[in-house]
């Protein structure tokens, strides 16, 4: 895609802007599609089944193209703010990037959210040989199925949406934040809480479709509890944070806010 056709699309008005900013990155089940950028230009760049095997060079030139593409773009909106971007001086910076990476990391909510990524693959291996020696699920368990594939999509999303969520705060804290826009890190933890609610509520399901595994699942629905507990605690704003094409705003809420 050449970079007019980029500048078109990105003044196109039936894109919402920043949709993909705060989305669970779930296509095939996302309702807003036909309203994200992103999505459109993946599927018009990706869309030759050749470019969708990783082990094709294909792939990696289409890839190679869209970001050379976009830098350019890149450049020139830099140079209508005054900033070379060749110019800026990324060691200092990238030192403190890496520094603050870390500190998120190690941060209590961050190693629980990958504690529970590291439960939920345990988990699976040890009951491997059943799920995937099903050769079919039956009408019953069809609703199971999805629960599975839930619980796997947001298995290691939310921990890293919530790295993402503490490293904005802690940047926040720190440099302070424009109130006159919204937080990206309440936005990042928003995300992560209702990955967390649906993979509890697909937990919920497989135990109730596999008794036998109740017990164990009710151990892990317990531990993601603590750290959706924790998340909300952290970012008590997350849950009103209002997400482009996702969220509406309550205007009834909004109303009583100012009259109180």
């Amino acid at each position: 895609m050449d970079k007019d056709r980029l500048k078109k699309l990105a003044g196109d008005e039936r894109y919402i802007p920043g949709i993909y900013n705060y989305c669970d990155r779930w296509c095939e089940r996302c309702p807003q599609t036909s309203h994200c950028l992103n999505f459109t230009i993946s599927e018009s760049e990706f869309s030759d089944p050749a470019t969708k095997d990783i082990r094709n060079e294909a792939l990696w030139k289409k890839l190679s193209e869209t970001f050379t593409e976009t830098l350019e773009l890149l450049r020139e909106a830099g140079k209508k703010w005054g900033i070379e971007l060749e110019n800026l001086d990324s060691g200092s910076d990238s030192e403190k990037m890496r520094a603050e990476a870390e500190a998120a990391e190690a941060h209590v909510i961050c190693r629980g959210a990958k504690g529970y990524s590291r439960m939920v693959e345990d988990w699976f291996k040890e009951r491997e040989r059943f799920f995937f020696g099903m050769a079919a699920f039956t009408d019953e368990e069809v609703g199971a199925k999805e629960a599975l594939e839930v619980i796997r999509w947001y298995q290691y999303f939310i921990a890293a949406k919530i790295v993402r969520a503490i490293r904005g705060k802690m940047e926040e804290e720190e440099e302070g934040r424009d109130e006159e826009f919204p937080s990206d890190a309440d936005g990042s933890a928003k995300i992560a809480l209702i990955a967390m609610d649906r993979s509890i509520g697909a937990w919920a399901l497989i135990s109730r479709h596999f008794k036998l595994y109740a017990e164990s699942v009710l151990e892990i629905i317990s531990f993601l509890g603590l750290v959706r507990q924790a998340v909300e605690e952290t970012f008590p704003k997350a849950r009103s944070f209002i997400r482009p094409g996702f969220d509406t705003l309550d205007l009834n809420v909004v109303v009583s806010d100012k009259e109180s």
